[in-house]
């Protein structure tokens, strides 16, 4: 039996991510970045969700952080606006605006576990070489985003 993905969930306010539970996945959660960066350093975790701003260690300096120790990890930030400053998205796969709601996050959630790594396998596949990282700057491309703000893409 699968058992469903793990999120660290590191956010101010942890019941605005309710609806990932109810679409089966697992939740840690810590409100502060020091204890999310705990929580990641002793849990097992499939990706993480992470707000901007969490007061005195932000959400870049975290995803800088988790990444440097674990740079396959998949992680989602959630901030106020799109108008992130390029420290702050060099780190991470996806953003997502609080704006955008809960169903916009859980899609690009189950992108960045699901759709992504199986694209990265069947182009690893047809190449028949190694594959080079995707860009920093590039997690989804253009017509990826369309798709998924317009609700349109199937998983």
């Amino acid at each position: 039996m699968a058992t469903n993905p793990t999120l660290l969930c590191i956010n101010r306010d942890p019941a605005q991510l309710r609806s990932l539970q109810e679409n089966g996945y697992q939740l840690l959660t810590a409100t502060t970045g020091h204890d999310g960066l705990r929580l990641f350093a002793s849990q097992p975790v499939d990706a993480i969700v992470l707000d901007y701003h969490l007061g005195l260690l932000d959400g870049a300096v975290v995803a800088n952080e988790i990444k440097r120790l674990r740079p396959t990890i998949p992680i989602v930030m959630v901030a106020d606006d799109l108008e992130l400053p390029y420290d702050a998205l060099r780190s991470i796969d996806a953003l997502v605006t609080k704006s955008d709601g809960a169903h916009f996050l859980w899609a690009t959630v189950h992108f960045v576990l699901n759709v992504k790594p199986a694209q990265s396998r069947e182009a690893k596949l047809q190449s028949g070489t190694r594959l080079s990282p995707v860009p920093k700057n590039e997690p989804f491309s253009a017509r990826e985003w369309k798709d998924i703000r317009a609700g349109t893409i199937r998983f």
